[in-house]
């Protein structure tokens, strides 16, 4: 039956479009208005089924146009849902101010209580989708406004300082920059700016402008104009620069301070190679441990899926994780509301099972009892080396008992230049897959250089399943006052293919504290842990497990200048060397893996 489109007169706030359908009629209505509780104008889009109901109410607030949201509309309404999808304040059709975070409680509040209220619901309404969507949720349920009955946030954060603009001390540069660039295009465009600024957006032409304060916002005239709309399109940018450590700025929207104020069921969607895992993971155990009642304590799921911002799909990257491994967020979405609001019995009705995680290497599905599995044992692999582990032709190893042999170590060195640091290849990247690609991918180029150290296990003998947070406790020393360590888990297939699995990152002044940095004393040795996030993967037999260490990861990490100084505020930088201690028993660096049985 062919699709009929009747065209209804606009009201003052909306413009109705009825769409007539088998099995079932649909009525959209665009550009609804709502005000806030400070007088600022929102505007949805509704998508509702055209019988009496009630029904119940999806909300997605989003910054990146509601219009994107037009097919997910009448999936979910062939479900029985109502949707409902608003441009959060200061984007494409809402009024207001655009600022990250700032809005997003009480504006989540208003919009979760007028959905509530709008014809036809049945006042009960979830929330869902990902990135800075799961942040308008995250804000939102910390409000805890009376209608919000669940939310789904997909690949997204749990502390804006510590997992979205900064990772251990270091400031996200690539993120950072390349998603503030793109967001500023709709912010110029509000400001009648009529030029074609999407082929003036590249964060790689400014990546290595110092000091950072200086990044032009878009490649237009001068670097010098590109700096100035950074201030005048973009102030949070500077803002973020202006705040390196955790303090009040961050305080204010964290959700880690808030998990005891969410009073609502969540499933948590993370992915491998997603810049945001750590707070997915983070997110999804801190509302199963303090959310405000037990029957949201007991209501928390997780999936964690492969891709999430390095993208959806069979192939992420270089490499094809098998037929398992593409994943429909919007089937997980209704899924999870079939399940919440409707009551039926799908998979997320194993209370014994939730948490669901994609297994590389192995590509397969596997339901856990909890996240992390408490079965996998933190198993050492000590560091080994003649203080040669530099490049692919060192003689770093990696072992997981200690031998006599480690009390003749020899300490190995790099040399860390802020000029030629070591470049990005692949791993967990947003936003600007174009001019630096995320995702897996092969390191050699990165290992053929003498600033990493590289150090492994032999071919494995049977397949080692590594599934849980992956730390490496390193102890190092650095002629700087203050200094980077970077760490890699890469699986090393028989034909050479070097693939990273995760990563981290620490700036050593924030080795104590993510408050209060502190110098370093050159030449001292420092015990120094690296969170290296997690990982579900099967290292095969034949395969080798991989360490990299070095002093850089840049664009996606900003370098640090070993002077102690900021690269927000300078542009001046030294070279360092880099000690690296593993002899046994004084210094046991060691990569922490949790191995499965």
């Amino acid at each position: 039956m062919l699709k009929k489109f009747v065209f209804i007169a606009a009201l003052a706030t909306a413009s109705f479009i009825t769409l007539a359908q088998t099995p079932s009629d649909i009525v959209i209505e665009k550009n609804v208005a709502m005000k806030t509780r400070d007088g600022v104008v929102l505007r949805a889009d509704i998508y509702r089924p055209a019988g009496d109901g009630p029904f119940p109410v999806l909300l997605v607030r989003t910054p990146y146009n509601k219009d994107n949201f037009a097919t997910f509309g009448p999936k979910a309404v062939a479900h029985g849902f109502m949707v409902v999808a608003q441009d959060v304040r200061g984007r494409y059709n809402s009024e207001g101010e655009w600022y990250p975070f700032k809005h997003e409680t009480d504006d989540g509040y208003d919009a979760v209580e007028w959905a509530a209220a709008l014809p036809q619901s049945n006042g009960k309404v979830g929330m869902f989708s990902g990135s800075y969507v799961g942040a308008t949720q995250m804000l939102a349920a910390i409000g805890h406004p009376p209608h919000l009955a669940g939310i789904c946030p997909i690949v997204t954060a749990s502390n804006y300082h510590e997992n979205w603009t900064y990772q251990g001390g270091a400031f996200e540069q690539w993120f950072n920059e390349s998603w503030t660039s793109g967001l500023a295009q709709n912010t110029a465009a509000r400001q009648h700016d009529t030029r074609n600024l999407t082929e003036a957006t590249n964060a790689l032409i400014g990546d290595s402008v110092l000091p950072l304060r200086q990044y032009p916002l878009f490649n237009v005239g001068t670097a010098r104009d590109g700096a100035a709309l950074t201030v005048e399109l973009a102030p949070y940018f500077i803002d973020w620069l202006a705040h390196p450590a955790y303090d009040d700025y961050w305080r204010k929207w964290s959700i880690e301070e808030n998990f005891q104020n969410i009073q609502v069921p969540a499933l948590t969607i993370a992915a491998w190679y997603d810049i945001f895992l750590e707070g997915s993971l983070r997110n999804y155990m801190g509302m199963r441990d303090h959310a405000a009642n037990p029957a949201a304590r007991s209501n928390q799921r997780l999936v964690v899926a492969i891709g999430g911002h390095s993208g959806w799909g069979r192939k992420v990257g270089e490499v094809d994780f098998g037929p398992d491994a593409p994943f429909d967020e919007n089937e997980y979405v209704l899924e999870w509301y079939d399940y919440l609001f409707l009551g039926k019995q799908n998979q997320f009705a194993d209370a014994a099972h939730p948490v669901k995680v994609f297994t590389m290497g192995k590509n397969e599905w596997r339901s856990l009892s909890a996240w992390p599995p408490p079965e996998a044992k933190p198993t050492r692999y000590f560091l080994h080396a003649s203080g040669n582990a530099n490049g692919p032709a060192g003689n770093g190893l990696l072992y997981t008992e200690p031998t006599t042999m480690f009390r003749l170590e020899r300490n190995d060195h790099f040399t860390y230049d802020p000029a030629n640091p070591v470049p990005t290849v692949g791993g967990p990247l947003c936003c600007d897959a174009t001019h630096l690609p995320p995702g897996p991918r092969d390191q050699k180029a990165v290992e053929a250089r003498s600033d990493v150290l590289i150090y492994s296990t032999s071919p494995l003998e049977q397949d080692v399943n590594v599934t849980g947070p992956v730390t490496l406790e390193l102890y190092a020393s650095s002629t700087a006052v203050d200094t980077d360590f970077t760490a890699k888990l890469v699986d090393v297939s028989p034909d050479g293919f070097a693939r990273n699995v995760t990563e981290g990152i620490l700036r050593a002044s924030y080795r104590d504290s993510n408050t209060t940095p502190t110098l370093l004393v050159p030449g001292k040795i420092y015990k120094l842990t690296i969170d290296m996030v997690a990982t579900s993967n099967v290292f095969l037999k034949g395969h080798k497990i991989r360490l990299e260490i070095s002093s850089s990861n840049f664009p996606r990490f900003d370098r640090n200048l070993n002077t102690g100084k900021s690269a927000a505020e300078s542009a001046d930088f030294v070279k360092a060397t880099q000690t690296i201690y593993h002899d046994f028993p004084a210094h046991p660096t060691a990569l922490i893996l949790p191995i499965l049985p």
